[in-house]
């Protein structure tokens, strides 16, 4: 017999209880920014989005793998992918072009580099400031779910011993996404499902 699936409803989107249940708090030092290198295709992005990395490329290309810089500049900054998604160009089959590196060997995304330093004013692809949350867009609604990857495994210990759920680690960026008024929505049915599954137990 399958499992019952619950969702909570906010507004017109459809969230997995992951995000009540689920601790989580990047651990830096641990992954060393892996999210960035593994996988089979780019971050998940937007035309509007890939408009945005297209004006801001000029200002960081300098700071790119010179085969990244290489691929961007010969097939462009995305790509249509095998599940029909807009990506993030990437290189040996699974780096994100616009992985730079720090001198302790972390990951670093380019483009929010220089979001930080001043020099540009658009920080990053959603999908990225919201992982691991995927959001896959319906006619009626939008569905919020947790995408499960062992190398996020040090994230989650370290959410569980700070006491950081998934919803409070991804404040801003859900409040960029959808907005206060729907996130302080989900904060009361996180806290109330929470809440009730202690009484149940």
């Amino acid at each position: 017999m399958e499992k019952e699936v619950i969702m909570l409803q906010i507004q017109d989107a459809l969230v997995s209880l992951d995000l009540a249940e689920q601790f989580f708090c990047c651990d830096l030092d641990a992954c060393l920014g892996a999210c960035c290198i593994e996988g089979d295709a780019g971050a998940p992005i937007t035309q509007d989005e890939q408009k945005k990395i297209e004006e801001i490329l000029p200002v960081v290309a300098d700071e790119l793998l010179p085969r990244a810089r290489e691929a961007v500049e010969n097939e462009g900054v995305a790509y249509i992918d095998e599940e029909g998604d807009l990506v993030t160009t990437i290189i040996d089959g699974r780096n994100c072009a616009f992985t730079c590196y720090g001198k302790d060997g972390m990951c670093l995304c380019a483009l929010e580099r220089a979001y930080r330093e001043g020099r540009t004013s658009w920080k990053k692809p959603a999908s990225c400031a919201l992982y691991p949350l995927r959001l896959t867009e319906y006619p009626t609604f939008t569905a919020v779910n947790y995408h499960r990857w062992k190398i996020c495994r040090p994230a989650e210990i370290l959410g569980r011993k700070k006491g950081i759920r998934l919803y409070q680690f991804l404040k801003q960026p859900l409040i960029d996404r959808f907005g206060q008024e729907w996130y302080d929505e989900l904060v009361l049915a996180c806290e109330t499902y929470l809440e009730q599954d202690a009484v149940n137990r």
